[in-house]
């Protein structure tokens, strides 16, 4: 109950930073990587092991700001993003400082091409749509399982997860790319597992305390799994930082929002999801 009836306090605090992180996007927008505004894409196959922070160490001449990636069946492509629009004396300058630094042979063939925000566009529009479609199947879902009023709190609490993590975004103009969306789309269904966790035992003790008030029943619910929620967010957290702090480049681009997501998502199914619960079903 310590947690619940502070409940005022969480609500102001989340309002405070997605306002100020809506007003960073609405001035400064995200910054938004070669995914979502193009640019060119180099393709070079190696017959050896090539780390991609080799690749980029070799290019930092060049001040590209390059996204680097292994491709085909064992790892012997190594494809290399870049926002700029590299013409042909460029790509040919990048080929020939990769063929120096990473001693490669002199007759390697490197393919390649622009390529516009459509992608990213198409992207952007499918996650949506995917996100839309998750969230009216996990409200069906709690409806059919809890209640009406249930399922409303979670959808709340899963948007305040999104607009919570594009706020960290902008604040720390991180780069916002399809690694990104992955995440976010990963997100959902861990942010779910815990908030349902919660209304499982929001359920159970509505059951033996008939007539108390409904906010006291969150609060009671919330201390009885808290130690469930953080145990195993704290154990998910390891993993991910672990995994963030050792992987290449493209790994962390997708562990970061992950290691944000899990902070967020156990905030809002011990802070927000009870709570808003009990001020939706109130009386009902």
């Amino acid at each position: 109950m310590k947690i619940v009836k502070h409940y005022k306090v969480w609500f102001a605090l989340s309002l405070v930073v997605i306002l100020a992180g809506l007003a960073m996007v609405l001035f400064s927008g995200l910054n938004f990587g070669i995914d979502f505004t193009g640019g060119t894409m180099l393709t070079l196959p190696v017959e050896k092991e090539i780390l991609a922070k080799d690749v980029v160490d070799a290019l930092k001449e060049f001040d590209l700001d390059p996204v680097v990636q292994h491709a085909g069946l064992n790892d012997d492509t190594i494809v290399i993003k870049t926002r700029e629009s590299l013409d042909t004396d460029q790509r040919n300058d990048i080929k020939q400082k990769l063929i120096q630094s990473l001693s490669l042979p002199e007759d390697i063939k490197m393919d390649g091409e622009q390529f516009g925000p459509n992608v990213g566009e198409e992207i952007s529009r499918k996650a949506l749509l995917s996100m839309g479609l998750a969230a009216l199947g996990m409200l069906i879902y709690i409806t059919v399982r809890f209640q009406f009023y249930y399922g409303v709190a979670a959808i709340i609490a899963l948007v305040h997860d999104m607009l919570i993590l594009i706020s960290i975004y902008a604040f720390f103009n991180v780069t916002v790319n399809s690694n990104f969306i992955a995440a976010v789309l990963t997100i959902l269904g861990y942010s779910i597992n815990d908030t349902i966790v919660v209304f499982d035992r929001i359920r159970e003790n509505a059951k033996y305390m008939r007539g108390t008030p409904k906010m006291e029943i969150a609060g009671k619910s919330v201390d009885q799994s808290i130690s469930r929620t953080l145990l195993t967010s704290l154990t998910t957290f390891s993993v991910i930082f672990f995994l963030y702090l050792l992987g290449v480049p493209t790994v962390k681009e997708f562990a970061l929002p992950l290691m944000f997501g899990v902070i967020v998502g156990t905030y809002s199914s011990i802070c927000l999801a009870g709570p808003l619960w009990a001020l939706l079903s109130k009386d009902k």
